[in-house]
């Protein structure tokens, strides 16, 4: 089966970073479902971060002479490059195996949810440089338990494309050859030479002007780079060499090769030194994925290593397990050329679904001749009758749900603005709240002490409902009675649960013990195979041993809450629907538009609300703000109040359907997605707001 991990890392190397766990499983195609995800932290390097650096400049002093790239480096002493690497793969290893709460949380979920024979892309996200120049491929994890996988880095902020891919019937490269003094580039042209179907447009030493205008012109599938290349001495800004007279950043193209991106470009190879310094560069612009050497490169492995990566991506295998294949065959030169297996690395947007060759080859054009004069009309009607009953058959089969859904997500994007949710209001625990005073003797997001000062401040507030949108699967801390008085009493405060699913191995979160069930709803969402919050699940049959057993969604409980106080009471018809008077919220049927066999329990589209940023659906206050009273007397009064944590280190992100805006292109925290839920519900009903549908 194929399986994409995405481990999130966010803060420092030194001070420890927190970390997410995401699986996302395939077992045929490329649209990927989300199995697992889960929260931890990952310890500080300590003694391997100086073993690292250490090995850096041996290795880099070591090479100096030999490799495809133009630095100057401080003289250290020698120490062996072969020696060091022992000693790093040893601390790696260590500092991966800590025995600390937060970082098994992140092993257990690794190894209980992916098996020996997968196909395994793991992506390491993380904006911190030094991480991202760690030899994670040593992690012995999946260097020795998960052979079919390969480990990838890629950015924390990234966004979906929109290509414009005309048809070809080769494979376009772009090959640029620059300047080569001291090194031998020719063995790189004739490996490129060497594909079948392919187009190399070859550019030996060019000038600016001549790059610039190849990169705009269409229809390139990848851009090969080969040559002296450098940065500075922090590691950043990338410079590649295009002859002995001129050099360039990746800020001198950038829109040269954002047009190369935007009409299809798909991988780039630098096939030159220091291209870390460069892939980050290039990752701004949304690359979909590159091939870069982590360290200088000697010309004999960059050379081995293009001919094999080459010879197994051509051959069928995936992009990422040729590149782990090719990598590995550079074992063979290490007596040489040590470490030459730790260089190249993939640099890769993580949206992008895994890439093979022939993906990136096409079927020629149809001849435009005029199907009238060459068949008749009886062949022709026939013809179409045969194509609008297999298009029939496609969508009936669900092949064209991405692109349905996709075209959906357009329409969403292109409707007028809207108002905020002026009935709802967010309360947000932000990465400074977290070090909020407070905050001291905090279990999760929010402490005992910060949630007893909320409540007690809202009690003279007067919402309408409060709901808590953060685990607390724990018992309040002894002598904190006030709270759990609080908790027990207050009949408008809704928490929050998880649903436990032993299909892929979810234990679910419980309740706070202080809640009672008509007080409690699940935050399970559902997201479609591209990994996209476009439907809300309403209500699901729960199994007895699940720690969450409310049938309803958190935001459902809010709006019931909210309802109730104007005197609108649900009622349940004969279909199973939800109605509050006048106004039913119709669930989707089982084949609903391009979905097939995907709809499970009680769900509707998520119409979203948009005031300019879906972020802004309703008016937000933070934690401190609320804890030193700077707020409006009325602020809260007859509100929907939601607590909830927008901090990064928590990843709680969600894809929605303006992800793929430039405008915006980030994702959704998860309180946000509450409240987008909970205003759907009290739109439809109080401002007769349409739910969205699909055609037949």
């Amino acid at each position: 089966m194929k399986k994409k991990v995405i481990l999130t890392l966010t803060g420092s190397c030194e001070q420890g970073m927190s970390a997410s766990l995401r699986i996302l499983a395939s077992s045929s195609t490329n649209e990927f479902c989300e199995t697992l995800q889960v929260s931890g932290q990952l310890p500080p390097t300590g003694q391997m971060q100086t073993v690292f650096q250490s090995w850096q400049r041996s290795y880099r002093l070591q090479i100096k002479n030999s490799s495809r790239m133009k630095f100057i480096q401080a003289q250290i002493t020698q120490i062996s490059c072969q020696e060091l690497s022992t000693e790093l793969e040893f601390e790696f290893n260590k500092w991966l195996n800590q025995k600390h709460d937060g970082w098994q949380k992140i092993r257990d979920g690794l190894q209980q949810n992916l098996n020996k024979t997968d196909d395994i892309l793991l992506i390491i996200e993380t904006q911190s440089r030094l991480a991202q120049q760690l030899p994670w491929h040593l992690w012995k994890l999946f260097n020795n338990d998960y052979r079919s996988s390969e480990i990838v880095i890629s950015p924390v902020d990234y966004q979906s494309l929109r290509v414009i891919s005309p048809p070809t019937n080769k494979v376009k490269i772009l090959a640029v050859l620059g300047n080569d003094e001291g090194i031998d580039i020719g063995q790189d042209r004739s490996a490129l030479r060497g594909l079948p179907n392919t187009e190399v447009c070859f550019l030996v030493k060019p000038e600016r002007h001549e790059l610039n205008k190849q990169l705009w012109k269409q229809g390139w599938d990848i851009l090969f780079f080969a040559g002296h290349a450098g940065s500075k001495a922090d590691g950043t800004n990338g410079v590649i060499y295009l002859n002995e007279n001129e050099s360039l950043t990746i800020s001198d193209l950038k829109y040269a090769l954002i047009k190369a991106i935007e009409n299809g470009l798909k991988l780039a190879i630098f096939n030159s030194c220091d291209g870390l310094a460069i892939a980050q560069e290039l990752a701004s612009l949304n690359i979909p994925r590159m091939i870069v050497m982590r360290e200088p490169v000697p010309d004999k492995v960059a050379q081995e290593f293009l001919k094999h990566f080459l010879l197994y991506f051509a051959s069928g295998k995936s992009f990422h397990l040729a590149v782990r294949s090719a990598r590995e065959q550079l074992q063979g030169i290490e007596t040489q050329f040590p470490c030459a297996s730790w260089l190249p690395v993939i640099f890769q947007n993580s949206l992008q679904a895994p890439l093979t060759w022939k993906q990136l080859y096409k079927s020629d054009r149809s001849k435009r001749t005029s199907l009238l004069n060459r068949y008749g009309l009886n062949t022709v009607l026939l013809s179409s009758i045969c194509v609008t009953a297999l298009i029939a058959l496609v969508r009936y089969l669900g092949l064209l749900q991405i692109p349905e859904l996709q075209a959906l997500d357009q329409l969403i994007q292109l409707r007028p603005d809207e108002p905020p949710d002026s009935r709802i209001v967010i309360i947000e625990v932000t990465e400074n709240d977290l070090k909020l005073p407070q905050q001291k003797y905090r279990k999760g997001s929010l402490s005992d002490a910060a949630l007893s000062q909320i409540l007690e401040k809202l009690s003279t507030a007067k919402p309408r409902v409060i709901g808590l949108d953060i685990y607390r699967d724990y018992p309040v801390e002894p002598g904190l009675t006030k709270l759990a008085t609080q908790m027990q009493q207050n009949q408008n405060l809704i928490a929050v649960c998880k649903i436990s699913d032993a299909g892929v191995n979810d234990p679910g979160i419980a309740s706070p013990p202080e809640i009672t069930t008509d007080r409690l709803g699940f935050s399970d969402f559902i997201t479609d195979p591209d990994g996209i919050l476009r439907r809300q699940l309403l209500s699901t049959g729960i199994e007895p041993t699940s720690p969450c057993t409310s049938p309803y969604a958190f935001s459902v409980q809010l709006a019931f809450r909210y309802l109730a106080a104007v005197g609108i009471l649900p009622k349940v018809t004969s279909y199973g629907d939800l109605q509050f008077g006048q106004v039913v919220i119709k669930g989707l049927s089982e084949n609903f538009g391009s979905y097939r066999n995907a709809i499970s329990g009680y769900q509707i589209m998520l119409n979203y609300r948009s005031p300019g940023e879906p972020d802004n659906i309703a008016a937000r206050v933070t934690l401190s703000q609320v804890l030193n009273g700077q707020f409006h007397a009325d602020a809260f009064k007859d509100k929907v109040v939601i607590i909830g944590t927008t901090a990064g280190s928590y990843q709680d992100y969600w894809l929605t359907p303006y992800s793929s805006r430039k405008k915006f292109g980030q994702r959704s925290t998860g309180v946000i997605a509450q409240a987008q839920m909970t205003s759907q519900i009290l739109s439809a009903v109080l401002d007769r707001r349409s739910q969205l549908w699909a055609m037949p």
